[in-house]
C-alpha cells in the first residue's frame, strides 16, 4: 500500500467517525479544503461515494460504512504498532543483538550480566560471539565489545575497561625441561599455541621502549579463542598468549609461570560501540550505561 493511499484511509476514518469534516479537520491538524480534497481524491480512484454531505451532516453512504467496518480494525492495529515502537524508545524493553568475542563475553559482560538482568528484566541479550572485527550494520547487529584499535571511527565508542596487556604463559612442566625465553626471538625455539583470526594466524607482538618486535610463531596447535589457549597451556602443550587478567590467577597459584612480561607493555581495552546515537533505544542506553567503565 502506497503512503498516500493509507493517509487517504486513515482521514476517510477519522471524518466517518467524526460526521464533520470540520472536526476531523482540527484532529488532523490540515485545512478543511485539503481534508476534502483528500477524500475526493480516494473516493475517484474508488469510483465511489464514500460520504454524502450535505451543508449540515456528513454520513458514510452504504459504500462508505462498508469500508469503514473492514478498515477499522486495521487501523486500530496499525495504532498499537506504532504506540509499541515508540514504546521502544522510552522503555528498556526488547532484544539486543550484541557482537563481541568470547573473552570480551568472560571479562565484560558476564561479570555484570546478573545486576542488568535483575534491573531490566524485559530486555533479551542475544550474543554473538565472533573473532576479529564486525561490520555492524552488515551483520544487523545492536552493537559491539571489541578492543579500541579495531572499531572504525565512524562508530560512537564508550570504554567497558581499563587497559589491557597481554602475558606469554607456559606450565611448570613445559619449562622443566627448556630455559624460560628472555626476548622475543627466543620464542623461535618454543612451541607456541597460536591465535587463528579471520585474516590468519596472530603475529606476536612485542614492545620495549621504543623497540618493537613481530614474532610469527610456530607450535602444534592453532585455536579462535584465548580461552582455548589457556586450556592447551596449562596442559603444557607449549607457550600460549592471552589477557593478563585471564591468566592472572593462575601465574598466581604458580600453575602458569610468565615470561617477556617486560615486552608487553599496556594498550587501549575493550570499548562498546554502536553506529549512531540518534533515536537510540532505551534497551541500549541502559546497556551502555551497565557496561560504561565508571
Amino acid at each position: 500500500m502506497m503512503r498516500n493511499e493509507l493517509n487517504e484511509l486513515a482521514s476517510f476514518a477519522i471524518v466517518a467517525s467524526e460526521r464533520s469534516f470540520t472536526r476531523a479537520a482540527a484532529k488532523l491538524g490540515v485545512s478543511q479544503s485539503a481534508l476534502s480534497h483528500t477524500i475526493r481524491r480516494l473516493e475517484q480512484r474508488l469510483e465511489l461515494q464514500l460520504l454524502a454531505r450535505t451543508t449540515k451532516s456528513v454520513a458514510p453512504t452504504a459504500a462508505g460504512a462498508a469500508l469503514l467496518r473492514d478498515l477499522s480494525p486495521a487501523l486500530e492495529q496499525i495504532a498499537r504498532a506504532l504506540d509499541n515502537a515508540r514504546s521502544v524508545r522510552h522503555r528498556p524493553a526488547g532484544r539486543l543483538r550484541i557482537a563481541m568475542s568470547r573473552s570480551a563475553a568472560v571479562m565484560v559482560l558476564l561479570p555484570r550480566l546478573t545486576a542488568f538482568a535483575e534491573a531490566y528484566p524485559d530486555i533479551v541479550l542475544d550474543v554473538v560471539t565472533v573473532t576479529g572485527p564486525v561490520d555492524l550494520v552488515a551483520g544487523e547487529f545492536d552493537a559491539g565489545i571489541q578492543l579500541g584499535e579495531y572499531i572504525q571511527k565512524d562508530m560512537i565508542a564508550v570504554r567497558v575497561t581499563q587497559e589491557l596487556r597481554l602475558a606469554v604463559v607456559g606450565s611448570p612442566g613445559y619449562f622443566a625441561s627448556r630455559s624460560l625465553p628472555r626476548k622475543p626471538k627466543d620464542l623461535n625455539d618454543h612451541r607456541c599455541i597460536g591465535l587463528h583470526l579471520p585474516g590468519g594466524p596472530y603475529r606476536w607482538e612485542f614492545e620495549r621502549g621504543r623497540k618493537a618486535v613481530t614474532i610469527s610463531v610456530n607450535g602444534p596447535l592453532i585455536v579462535d579463542d584465548t580461552n582455548l589457549v589457556i586450556q592447551a597451556a596449562l596442559a603444557g602443550v607449549g607457550l600460549g598468549l592471552a589477557y593478563e587478567e585471564q591468566v592472572a590467577e593462575h601465574v598466581a597459584k604458580h600453575r602458569l609461570i610468565r615470561v617477556l612480561e617486560d615486552w608487553t607493555p599496556p594498550f587501549p581495552g575493550f570499548f562498546m560501540y554502536y553506529p549512531s546515537r540518534r533515536h537510540q533505544p532505551a534497551a541500549l542506553s541502559a546497556l551502555v550505561n551497565a557496561l560504561r567503565l565508571s
